[in-house]
């Protein structure tokens, strides 16, 4: 048997790849609207776990106590470590001008490649949002704009202020590409 001393403990829980399409599945007897905030929500509430998870695992990983004392030029891949080796896949972060970043991965755990219209990562949404918010100590929001769920070669997850994001959101919506969008910051 192996013991966690107190401080390796952290209120992450693991769970089998098979749960986030099942997720999914189920909720289809919701409104789509339903749906999309269930998830969204269930993927917010867990934010605050992975966070943890983040923060105990990071000193093991890179010798840093503390998230803040991260540079920024390694956070990209620092992010895609933990990720990879938490289950959800790698990412790459890249800024996107108009106070955007850009978090691209290509094996996105929650995507289900060919399966839908739209972007469908919902609990990732939810999730990036809050990890990040408490990463960078602000509040943001997070919006998935190219998904494999929908035959993208990539899931893309813009990270922003809230205000920002409505913006695109809107301007998409009347539509702008989110680039476009971006560009009229």
């Amino acid at each position: 048997m192996i013991a966690l001393d107190a401080t390796a403990r952290t209120d992450g829980l693991a769970i089998g790849r098979g749960a986030l399409p099942a997720l999914h599945a189920s909720l289809l007897t919701h409104t789509p609207e339903q749906a999309i905030t269930i998830l969204q929500e269930t993927g917010y509430a867990s934010g605050e776990g992975i966070y943890r998870a983040f923060c105990a695992w990071l000193p093991g990983a890179t010798g840093l106590e503390q998230p803040e004392d991260l540079d920024a030029a390694h956070l990209s891949q620092v992010l895609s470590d933990f990720f990879r080796m938490h289950g959800w896949g790698t990412l790459t972060m890249t800024s996107l001008g108009g106070g955007a970043l850009a978090l691209d991965s290509t094996d996105w755990a929650e995507a289900e490649p060919g399966t839908a219209q739209i972007p469908m990562c919902f609990v990732s949404t939810g999730m990036l949002a809050d990890f990040l918010g408490r990463l960078s100590g602000e509040p943001v929001s997070v919006m998935e704009v190219e998904c494999r769920s929908r035959s993208d070669g990539r899931c893309r997850f813009l990270s922003a202020l809230p205000q920002t994001l409505q913006r695109v959101y809107e301007e998409m919506a009347q539509g702008k590409s989110y680039k476009e969008a971006l560009g009229a910051a």
